[in-house]
């Protein structure tokens, strides 16, 4: 498995350079080896370093290490979601499960920006669910009311009270969420990294091309070099199918931002110079769209079955083209040359919008599968997995395996023609929003 990702996140161009990083070049045993180094991977690694001081555990990413989905997302820390199944009463029990694992994956993210000291933006100011289209108050209504009843403090705004908070009377009804926190995706990441145990090697550039299940151990074969491993943990996400791990569960897709450059002075004062803000769409195919700290607006309003491995600079010009469009509708004051980047990623999505988290066999662990809200349960599940993994329990492991299960999905072709025709369905049912 391969990976050739772009190098334009804006978010991985703000941070230092690393240099430091090292690829497999020989056989190694290890007592575990985790196949990832995102939210999920490095949390799991660090937590297996708290538990094993003295085994050798090894963690090995097919690119740079925290340069994937982790750090390419928009930075949203959510408590709450919309658009994943649980929005009707009948569902308030199985939607109350989803939300506790979003707790505790915010209580895991605090507790290592805490003991760390990490500095990675963090703003706990909310977050807007909002629409241009007044016909979808009924759906923020009902919303309104589950999260009401599940004590998540939230607010239905309007019109003039939107424009004052975010700039732009481009929407028409929103519903304000108090518990969602922003920060920056790539300083959490790179804080994870730098804080990594010694008894944790960590390679880099490494793609895993084979494993095999043997005996009583898994061996891993890398260009240049195996692993041996006793136990493994499988933990990279939109990636999972592509090692053959609960590939009838699991699908990626790839999504594609852009982000401005920081507005001047004078065009801040154009949209009334808001406070850093984030929007989500009502509608599963809208925009995402947040102004960051430093006066930039991101959007990422492209979903869409692509190869995940890579992602050429003219197919980013095209959907590049597409976001620009979708910030001159909301802010037609602005210049059509703000954006600065586009860049691509990969999200991992379940059919039932739920997450793998499982012992496969007696020595194979997997976590991933966040559909699209892994900041926050992607640490939580790193943390929980790597507890599992050493045939430990936790009560975070007892509320997680409440959820909801994946459910099967079907083979492909079909699987690949069914995504892609409700991909358009919903771009169709949101092409205002975008």
């Amino acid at each position: 498995m391969k990976i050739v990702n772009d190098t334009h996140c804006i978010w991985l161009k703000q941070l230092p350079k690393r240099d430091n990083f090292r690829q497999i070049s020989q056989n190694l045993v290890s007592d575990y080896l985790i196949i990832g180094a995102g939210y999920t991977g490095l949390s799991a690694a660090r937590k297996l370093s708290e538990i094993h001081k003295n085994k050798k555990i090894v963690i090995v990413d097919a690119q740079l290490a925290g340069e994937g989905a982790s750090s390419r997302n928009s930075g949203y820390l959510v408590d709450t979601t919309l658009n994943d199944g649980f929005t009707s009463n009948k569902d308030l029990i199985n939607y109350k499960k989803k939300t506790d694992i979003y707790k505790l994956g915010i209580e895991a993210v605090k507790k290592f920006k805490k003991q760390y000291q990490v500095d990675c933006d963090w703003n706990e100011c909310g977050k807007f669910f909002a629409s241009s289209k007044i016909n979808d108050v009924k759906i923020l209504e009902n919303f309104s009311k589950i999260l009401s009843k599940l004590n998540f403090e939230n607010k239905l705004i309007f019109n003039n009270d939107i424009t004052k908070n975010i700039g732009t009377n481009f929407y028409k009804i929103a519903l304000y969420t108090k518990g969602g926190i922003l920060l920056h995706p790539g300083k959490l990441t790179r804080a994870m990294i730098d804080v990594l145990p010694e008894n944790v090697d960590l390679y880099e550039n490494s793609s895993l091309l084979n494993w095999e299940h043997k005996k009583d151990f898994i061996e891993c074969e890398f260009k240049n070099a195996k692993i041996k491993t006793k136990k493994i943990i499988f933990a990279t996400n939109g990636f999972l199918n592509k090692l053959g791990i609960k590939k009838n569960y699991n699908f990626p897709i790839t999504l594609t931002a852009s982000m401005t450059r920081p507005l001047t002075f004078k065009e801040f004062k154009s949209i009334q110079e808001p406070k850093e803000w984030g929007v989500l769409p009502v509608r599963p195919m809208g925009a995402t769209i947040r102004m960051t700290k430093d006066r930039r607006i991101l959007i990422r309003n492209t979903a869409e079955v692509h190869s995940p491995f890579q992602m050429s600079n003219k197919e980013l010009e095209k959907r590049s083209i597409v976001q620009r469009i979708g910030i001159k509708k909301r802010f037609p004051q602005l210049p059509d040359t703000l954006i600065e980047s586009t860049w691509s990623g990969v999200v991992s999505r379940t059919r039932n919008s739920s997450q793998i988290f499982e012992k496969i066999y007696k020595n194979i662990f997997v976590a991933g599968c966040y559909n699209g809200s892994g900041i926050g349960v992607a640490t939580l599940f790193g943390e929980q997995i790597a507890i599992k993994a050493s045939d430990e329990n936790s009560n975070e492991i007892e509320i997680i395996e409440k959820r909801n299960k994946p459910t099967w999905l079907p083979p492909q072709p079909f699987l690949n023609l069914g995504i892609r025709t409700r991909l358009f369905y919903e771009r169709l049912r949101s092409k205002s929003e975008i």
